[in-house]
């Protein structure tokens, strides 16, 4: 007989963008004035996504962005749920000076963000502090009032280093002879979790546009910066994870790094993380890219180079329809809650259309199996199309 494993699923994605136009169809949108080159309204981005899907209700409930993707939480029951925000959740008019874009929810609009039930939300990106360092204060007041747990930013060095510890809602006893990333996940029967726990480490890199000005001190509130992904900056990240971590723990650190509109990987990115597997990290979520890139399962462990844009406003913008920033994933990996080894992992296609989150049409759903199965394979890894989702498997 098999043995039966503990797991832990999880639901991680890419960028969460609910600022501008997707802020501007909530029951309390912000002032819609920005101080973009050639847009100064947030409410231009609204019409553009009309002008090309149709027309966009306003006031709509906060769980109407989510469209498909709540029934889909609902019915893969993920333990844990990590997103990257990358919107400041604020009234704060201090727009941050030659910025040109700036991100901003209203505090009001929180409704939008509970509705999704994140676990943490990963805050170490390039629009946190769009309105400034107060901005960022706000936010965290925002979410942690809201029950909202956040990592990779603070108020000083040590909170924004500072990881969110998880205790995951369930914990599913499953027959392990499924194998490390291979096949459909087999019913499950919840029971209480007493351990272990989940620790969400954040951290942003200069090169997907945050600058060092951003950076958290003892005495300034930023987020947890990196001015490369070095192995000098690698040791900092597992100093930091060895001083928190528990045994039984299980490591995840969110990183959003690289420039956008790029699918190859660079060399220095895969290092790091291989350095970052190589330290005990169970889980490389990374993020930046507005379009998902390429997944590798290095020692059993996930890593995930670039999860795309899971909810933008970006509708109606063209320049970069080859790399179809419509589409997404919701990325549903299972660990042994043991030893943090990934068992398989479960993508679900969606597709961006009037400022909500859709399932993706077999065209779509087509267009992205082969095209992940493409970037994959120089890592070793495989996506394979199983009905309406996709299963990635790795040495």
């Amino acid at each position: 007989m098999a043995e039966e494993t503990l797991q832990i699923t999880f639901f991680m994605c890419g960028d969460v963008m609910t600022g501008r136009g997707i802020d501007q169809i909530l029951p309390h949108p912000s002032h819609p004035q920005l101080f973009e080159p050639h847009v100064t309204s947030a409410l231009d981005y609204v019409a553009l996504a009309e002008r090309r899907c149709g027309p966009i209700p306003r006031a709509v409930t906060p769980a109407w962005i989510w469209g498909d993707a709540l029934a889909v939480l609902d019915s893969m029951r993920p333990d844990v749920r990590l997103i990257n925000l990358e919107t400041a959740v604020t009234a704060s008019d201090d727009a941050w000076p030659a910025k040109g874009i700036h991100y901003r929810m209203h505090p009001a609009n929180i409704a939008a963000l509970t509705a999704l039930r994140p676990d943490c939300c990963a805050l170490a990106n390039n629009h946190v502090l769009d309105w400034g360092r107060r901005g960022l204060c706000e936010t965290l007041d925002v979410l942690h009032a809201a029950g909202i747990p956040t990592a990779g930013a603070g108020r000083d060095l040590a909170e924004a280093t500072r990881p969110t510890c998880i205790a995951p809602r369930t914990a599913r006893a499953r027959d392990d002879g499924a194998g490390s990333g291979h096949g459909a996940a087999p019913a499950a029967t919840p029971r209480a979790m007493a351990g272990p726990r989940v620790l969400v480490f954040a951290v942003a890199v200069e090169s997907s546009g945050v600058p060092h000005a951003w950076a958290a001190t003892a005495g300034r509130p930023g987020v947890a910066w990196l001015a490369a992904p070095s192995p000098a900056a690698a040791a900092v990240i597992l100093d930091t994870v060895a001083a928190r971590r528990q045994p039984g723990d299980v490591v995840v650190v969110s990183i959003h790094w690289g420039p956008n509109w790029v699918a190859r990987i660079p060399t220095e990115h895969r290092a790091f993380a291989h350095l970052l597997v190589e330290g005990g990290v169970d889980v490389v979520h990374g993020h930046s890219s507005h379009h998902p890139l390429a997944i590798e399962v290095y020692r059993e462990r996930l890593i995930l180079y670039g999860c795309g844009d899971f909810l933008n406003d970006y509708e109606g913008i063209s320049g970069h329809a080859a790399f179809r920033p419509d589409l997404a994933l919701m990325y549903f990996p299972v660990l042994d809650a043991g030893s943090g080894r990934l068992l398989r992992l479960t993508l679900v296609p969606t597709r961006i259309d009037r400022l909500r989150v859709n399932r993706a049409n077999d065209e779509e759903i087509a267009w992205l199996q082969a095209t992940l199965d493409r970037e994959c394979q120089p890592f070793g890894t495989r996506v394979v199309r199983e009905g309406d989702v996709l299963r990635v498997s790795g040495r």
